[in-house]
């Protein structure tokens, strides 16, 4: 096995050894594409800043990349940024200015702390949504509307839009917003909705408006001017105690840290990823539901009822990941952590046998594990909270027709939407995983969820066994939520308690082929007491005295979430 080292404080022309390793990892990946064998690269403690994704291919199979001294007492802690050191601020009334040049960045970091973009809370005046945009009888003070954004949560209840501004006009006492196209346009054929006898086009006023010099008031938030294209200014205002020259603030450059791709046998261990942004969301984010959101295609109507339905792309697009394993066979991804990213952490998409293990995911804007298509892909003992921090409807882990994924013994907990999500496809196994404090801003959703068809008998579908599900946040949703048409599903030895529902039976499409058994909530489904032909209710037990039910979920309690060696 050929080995090579690569330091924050090395020399790129060195050879790579303990004792002179290179600097960057760029060189070192290349020395070991040289190598005669498979290759280790070992990283050093400290920041690894890229300038450019890593990529890794065909060429780079058997590559082993992991933190110095792995698995030992020694062990380091090596960090991959994407991210650029911002200096030379000017101060002025408070606020710290600094010149960015062609910088583009959606996020900001503090100390290590996530700095929030400045925003107001509602659109000014009297205001209407409009054909173009919005109408307001307030004068605004906006310094630069085309870098504004306009956060629309809930237009549905589990949709969450960001739609930008393209200029701000005054006449006649009034204030035209026009919103910037196509993105608005296509908001605007999406979110069609009849729901109690009230009609709804398109995503409705702003519940949040946000990146404008005016509205920097609250300490620790900051703005990215963009008005003179090539010479950006950024903004933020100090909390108390941060120097210009002492407090280090990071923003995010790069979009994709990593990406493998076509490779096989390729292994990350103990490394941090962190420091990057997506700026997809520039273009407007016309979000449907989970990871999915709208650019085009058609869209069609659901009827949920007598007098309701929603209007629901037909194609969606897939928010991105900063680290991307795209049909690649037999990687694997130990002991990692993704952080301060601005899409999703780790996006999986076909290939087979990748497995992703004992791994935190947070302080994420998106997802943390997304798996589209692929085989035999294992997702164990991982970490996953504080995620979605700008697009609320981004599960904790997210899979979608996969063929024999086991999802086991992950901790998902503090997330906006759902903890655990798997579409259509054959052989899910989702066991003994712990969702905690979930649904936390979007309703409509579950600790573990489940959609489609999940394969063609019992034998080859979906299994949901021995799950701890607790704390399902908002006032519409269902702990346990097998919903639209899920089929082929035994779901047997959970627990579900504190849920606004622990579980739903009737839903359309309807349920196919799936077995309630064994199960113990602190509250009855709804529809327990008349189960729909397609659904197998049998051998749960509803128990809502606090001492009794401990003792009765001890067992399935002890053997649920993260095994720590």
């Amino acid at each position: 096995m050929f080995h090579v080292q690569v330091a924050p404080w090395g020399d790129d022309s060195a050879d790579g050894s303990p004792a002179h390793p290179f600097a960057t990892l760029g060189r070192a990946l290349a020395a070991a594409r040289q190598a005669p064998g498979p290759a280790v690269v070992s990283l050093r403690g400290g920041t690894h800043v890229l300038t450019e994704p890593l990529r890794l291919t065909e060429a780079d199979s058997g590559l082993v990349l992991q933190a110095h001294a792995y698995g030992t007492a020694g062990q380091e802690a090596p960090m991959i940024s994407g991210g650029r050191t911002i200096t030379g601020w000017r101060v002025a009334g408070g606020v710290w200015t600094a010149d960015v040049g062609d910088l583009d960045t959606r996020q900001l970091y503090v100390d290590g702390r996530r700095a929030a973009r400045a925003s107001i809370d509602a659109l000014p005046g009297a205001a209407r949504a409009t054909d173009t945009g919005y109408v307001t009888d307030a004068r605004l003070a906006w310094q630069s509307p085309q870098d504004v954004e306009f956060v629309h949560r809930g237009v549905y209840p589990w949709s969450e839009a960001r739609l930008k501004v393209a200029g701000v006009t005054t006449d006649d006492g009034s204030t035209m917003i026009t919103m910037a196209r196509p993105a608005f346009d296509r908001a605007l054929e999406l979110y069609n909705s009849t729901w109690a006898g009230t009609t709804q086009r398109g995503p409705g006023l702003p519940t949040r408006i946000e990146n404008d010099p005016s509205f920097l008031r609250e300490p620790g938030t900051w703005v990215l001017d963009r008005s003179r294209p090539g010479r950006h200014v950024l903004r933020y205002l100090p909390r108390p105690g941060e120097h210009p020259e002492r407090t280090a603030v990071v923003a995010p450059a790069l979009e994709r840290l990593a990406g493998v791709e076509g490779a096989r046998q390729v292994t990350f261990r103990g490394l941090v990823f962190a420091d990057a942004t997506w700026l997809g969301p520039e273009q407007g984010f016309v979000h449907y539901h989970g990871s999915g959101y709208y650019e085009g295609g058609g869209v069609a109507t659901a009827v949920l009822g007598e007098g309701a339905s929603v209007t629901y792309p037909t194609a969606s697009v897939t928010i991105p990941a900063c680290v991307a394993i795209d049909d690649a066979d037999a990687v694997a991804v130990e002991g990692c952590r993704f952080t301060r990213l601005g899409a999703s952490g780790l996006s999986i998409t076909g290939g087979s046998e990748v497995a992703v293990r004992g791994c935190t995911f947070d302080t994420l804007s998106a997802g943390g594990v997304v798996v589209t298509g692929g085989r035999d892909v294992a997702i164990e003992d991982n970490l996953v909270r504080h995620i979605g921090l700008d697009h609320s409807g981004s599960p904790g882990i997210a899979v979608t027709a996969a063929h024999g994924c086991l999802i086991a013994h992950n901790e998902v907990t503090d997330v906006p939407h759902c903890g655990i999500v798997v579409g259509p496809g054959r052989g899910a196994q989702i066991l003994r995983n712990r969702t905690a404090d979930t649904m936390r801003v979007l309703a409509d959703g579950g600790g573990v969820y489940l959609s489609g068809v999940q394969g063609g008998s019992f034998e080859d579908g979906a299994v949901v066994r021995g799950n701890v599900i607790e704390d399902t946040r908002t006032p519409y949703n269902f702990g346990l939520y097998l919903d639209y048409g899920a089929a082929w599903a035994t779901v047997t030895e959970n627990v579900v308690v504190r849920a606004d529902n622990t579980a739903v039976l009737h839903v359309g499409p309807p349920l196919e082929h799936v077995v309630f058994r064994g199960n113990i909530w602190d509250a009855d489904p709804l529809g327990h007491d008349s189960p729909p032909d397609g659904v197998t209710y049998e051998d749960n037990r509803t128990i809502k005295d606090a001492s009794e039910l401990a003792a009765a979920t001890a067992a399935i309690r002890a053997r649920a979430g993260r095994r720590r060696s």
